[in-house]
């Protein structure tokens, strides 16, 4: 899978998982998870992988969910639940 929003590698028998949003401070956005949870999974497939790091690009690890992400969900939806 070609990822928009990490980067993955494996070497040494580490994975590498980079949250790879520094203009946004790797801000946690749907995509993003995706990615890191099909990332976390072929880590965990792949035999030369004993250790898997999650880290972030830039200057901070992750600020959290991306707040213009949470602007386009509507209110109604979620109290329909």
């Amino acid at each position: 899978m070609a990822y928009q929003q990490i980067l993955y590698e494996v070497g040494d028998k580490i994975a590498t998982i980079t949250l790879n949003r520094p203009d946004r401070m790797n801000a946690w956005t749907a995509v993003m998870e995706h990615e890191v949870r099909d990332a976390m999974m072929a880590a965990s497939r792949d035999d030369n992988v004993r250790v898997i790091v999650l880290t972030g690009a830039g200057r901070g690890f992750c600020a959290g969910a991306d707040m213009e992400a949470l602007k386009t969900i509507d209110p109604d939806a979620i109290a329909a639940r």
